[in-house]
């Protein structure tokens, strides 16, 4: 078991619990706007809620916030290659009517 003398990060319990009380309030919050009709900005209520529950997660659940400073550079990483696929993949489905299609 580390301890704080390994140089592992202890982090406090109610730390645990304030991060999760805010998961669980995104959470509601998801819900509450599911039911709501806000037009075209209910995908964007959704996917900020969802990147405001995974960065929670990511800092404090999986350690991130403490990690050493090599942490964020693979976490920017793999956003950058999250980009890049997520770029590569709307380039062919905005360009699929560039062509035409004989008969239509």
């Amino acid at each position: 078991m580390k301890t704080q003398s390994d140089g592992a990060h202890v982090v406090p319990v109610r730390v645990y619990l304030a991060v999760f009380a805010a998961l669980m309030v995104l959470t509601a919050v998801t819900t509450a706007a599911a039911f709501h009709d806000l037009g075209p900005l209910n995908n964007v209520v959704a996917l900020g809620v969802a990147t405001l529950k995974a960065t929670l997660v990511v800092l404090f659940f999986m350690h991130a916030r403490y990690g050493t400073r090599l942490t964020p550079l693979v976490i920017t990483a793999g956003l950058f290659w999250l980009l890049i696929l997520i770029a590569l993949s709307l380039t062919d489905y905005l360009t699929r009517g560039w062509l035409g299609v004989p008969g239509r």
